[in-house]
């Protein structure tokens, strides 16, 4: 009952809500469809964090994807032992950094009042369901080595069966609890996906093609000469 709850029910509810709520939000509110960026109230911080985190989090992103989309290309490509370790190593070392870019991240939202004063509650909760899954995700990739080919024979088939509305929970039931918790994070962040400023991810601002040129007049007084 539990395994269908965790692994069945709740993978659905979460894509329930991405699909429902995400546009009926950008209907009902689009100018809330945005990234809010804190930049022009403290830079420097936001420059080394969102490097570490953007590059380290969208090449995770990218390898789970290939060996999710294309898993007999990815078990040749781990096939080879050295390849193999160059994928773990690698993974170990985005992991890291995206857990360092998070704490820069969150730590300058802790620390300086103008970027908290801008800071949302739901804020919060994202940002700390990030660090969580992104330092388990490290922790699994440390501690349950080889996540590139098990991934493949457990994660992989679970996913699909539920994209072919075949439930198959067999698959990661008997997985650690970590990495069971791993794997749910991943639906956790999608079910928060249409509430939060998440949804900056799919939007692409291509109305700047054809919009007016824009007229930018500085508000700032001249010096007079004697």
């Amino acid at each position: 009952m539990i395994d269908t709850l965790a692994f069945v029910v709740f993978p659905y509810v979460a894509v329930a809500l991405v699909l429902i709520v995400t546009p009926y939000r950008y209907f009902s509110d689009r100018f809330s469809y945005s990234s809010f960026s804190s930049e022009l109230l403290q830079r420097k911080g936001l420059f080394w964090g969102s490097v570490a985190w953007h590059y380290g989090v969208i090449l995770i992103l990218l390898a789970h994807l290939a060996a999710l989309l294309a898993p007999g290309a990815w078990a040749a490509l781990i096939s080879e032992p050295t390849r193999l370790y160059v994928l773990e190593v690698t993974g170990l070392a985005l992991a890291l950094a995206t857990v360092a870019g998070m704490v820069v991240l969150i730590g300058r939202r802790l620390f300086l009042p103008r970027v908290a004063s801008v800071t949302t509650r739901w804020d919060w909760v994202v940002l700390f369901v990030l660090l969580a899954q992104v330092a388990l995700g490290f922790w699994v990739a440390l501690f349950y080595r080889w996540g590139s080919d098990w991934y493949l024979h457990t994660a992989v088939p679970w996913i699909v069966s539920l994209a072919t509305l075949n439930p198959q929970t067999q698959f990661v039931a008997s997985l650690p609890i970590l990495v069971q918790i791993h794997m749910l994070g991943g639906f956790v962040l999608l079910a928060l996906f249409p509430f939060t400023r998440l949804v900056h991810m799919i939007t692409f601002p291509v109305t700047y093609l054809w919009r007016p040129y824009q007229v930018v007049i500085w508000n700032r007084r001249r010096r007079v000469v004697p």
